[in-house]
């Protein structure tokens, strides 16, 4: 589980492999000096809800990653999350299901199982 400091919010963690390709699409939008936003349901361990966070460049961010070795990443996915971060509700952080490399809306990626 990785996890996604940004500026004083608390911690934000993210399961490794979606945190990689969310941080090419958020590298990429700020160096642009493109804010948006990122929104998720709540883990199943914390109260009921969702969160979203709105991203700009002058806001510190980190990126932490349990694993070692950097990720394989999948274009498609990038590519998915890139053009949800152009439009006007930003990105939302979905289960993604590596063996038909699509996204699946209907659960979110914040969630343990």
């Amino acid at each position: 589980m990785g996890t996604l400091f940004y500026g004083g919010s608390s911690p934000i963690d993210i399961e490794d492999r979606m945190l990689a390709h969310l941080k090419v699409v958020i590298v990429t939008k700020l160096r642009r000096s493109e804010s948006f936003t990122v929104s998720w349901r709540h883990f199943e361990d914390a109260p009921a809800g969702r969160s979203t966070i709105w991203l700009h460049p002058s806001i510190p961010l980190r990126f932490t990653f349990d694993e070692p070795e950097p990720t394989e990443l999948d274009r498609a996915w990038i590519e998915s999350l890139a053009l949800s971060a152009n439009s006007t509700g930003g990105i939302l952080l979905t289960r993604w299901h590596e063996d038909s490399s699509t996204l699946d809306t209907s659960k979110d990626v914040a969630q343990r199982g």
